[in-house]
């Protein structure tokens, strides 16, 4: 029996949708390449020799490092974690934009328990983490 015109309509738009959910769907998370490398080694505060790594695992439980690029075709590595913070634990994301020859970075945005801070909040952070 030959297919009808009606059914082939219907099997486009699930051929569609599935092409859209293998390119632009959920990926799994990249939690080792250069990028988190990098990150894990530099002193996010001056006039210290510790490293994020260091700092970061040593004040939060949980933590996992994350790479992604965006769109616009930056580097992002993220921290995530249940940190500290006036002395509830609550859940961090830290994330850092990485230079592509991975010369220099840029503190992005701190998530904490899911709302993002302000600059100052954020460098307030980071310096009371590797303060403690």
């Amino acid at each position: 029996m030959k297919p009808s015109k009606r059914t082939i309509l219907w099997i486009i738009p699930f051929i569609i949708l599935g092409i859209f959910v293998y390119f632009y769907g959920p990926k799994k998370d990249i939690t080792e390449n250069e990028y988190i490398q990098y990150i894990k080694q530099v002193s996010l505060v001056e006039n210290s020799n510790l490293s994020a790594e260091q700092t970061l695992g040593n004040f939060c439980k949980n933590g996992k490092w994350v790479y992604f690029q965006t769109q616009k075709r930056l580097h992002v590595v993220e921290f995530k974690g249940e940190c500290p913070v006036d002395n509830v634990v609550q859940p961090i994301n830290l994330q850092f934009v990485v230079e592509e020859d991975r010369s220099s970075y840029e503190v992005g945005v701190l998530l904490l328990n899911h709302v993002q801070q302000t600059p100052e909040e954020r460098t307030k952070y980071i310096e009371q983490v590797y303060n403690d």
